[in-house]
């Protein structure tokens, strides 16, 4: 299990990752040995591509379809280099299989780091977050249906511009879901209020305070569920553009 968990963790790909004035970070915190989320990063013709994910069930159910998945959209944005398009192969790609396949949320984005425009697509996951220098939230809610469900879905590609100063969020729902002693749930708005609290920090701050304060939420209540959180932030000031 320890070694499935590290495999796992090498097809991610690296935590953290400098490229010119953006910052990548991220993590993933499995309930149980191996994880059912995912997160893989990659760079295509000069730009930065990454995928969060969340594959239905937790353990050794849903660990077994993560390298798979992970393969299917690395090879399909090398191919066709859309997020769209690709999340409509892969959503096909796992239906062919003729196995029965779960479910799995995707939220799959490309950034152009010289312009800083991003083309996004989500697989009925969670709308990923762009906080505005001037503390304006955006919900990127551009996409399609979860994937390995419908044989008919479409996929719609969302864009917007990753100006200096910006900072995307993308998380998985044990973020939100996570709940406390009460069976409270941490919810999106108390993501959003610890994004906008370390929204100065660097990007590692960033992503590690706000999961310290998904913890200190949840006090002795045991996680549910796997959690994984992707922050990329763009440094600069919009004043100069």
């Amino acid at each position: 299990m320890y070694e499935a968990a590290q495999v796992q963790r090498r097809l991610c790909g690296p935590r953290h990752l400098r490229a010119g004035p953006y910052e990548f970070a991220s993590e993933i915190f499995p309930v149980r040995h191996l994880s059912g989320d995912f997160i893989t990063l990659m760079q295509i013709e000069g730009d930065l591509v990454f995928a969060i994910g969340d594959i239905a069930g937790k353990g050794l159910m849903a660990a077994m379809w993560f390298t798979d998945v992970i393969g299917m959209i690395r090879r399909q944005m090398t191919t066709v280099g859309d997020p769209a398009a690709a999340l409509s192969a892969v959503n096909r790609d796992l239906l062919l299989t003729g196995l029965e396949v779960p479910l799995a949320t995707l939220f799959l984005a490309r950034v152009n780091l010289e312009k800083g425009e991003l083309t996004y697509c989500h697989a009925g996951h969670p709308p990923a977050l762009l906080l505005r220098e001037n503390s304006e939230v955006e919900e990127l809610r551009a996409g399609g249906t979860v994937s390995g469900a419908l044989s008919a879905a479409s996929f719609a590609n969302g864009s917007e511009r990753l100006c200096p100063g910006n900072t995307l969020l993308a998380y998985s729902d044990g973020i939100p879901e996570c709940r406390n002693e009460s069976g409270v749930e941490f919810g999106a708005k108390g993501l959003l209020n610890a994004a906008r609290t370390f929204s100065g920090c660097k990007p590692s701050v960033m992503l590690f305070s706000v999961l310290a304060a998904v913890e200190d939420f949840a006090g002795s209540q045991r996680r549910e569920d796997d959690v994984a959180l992707v922050v990329l932030h763009r440094f600069g000031s919009c004043k100069k553009y």
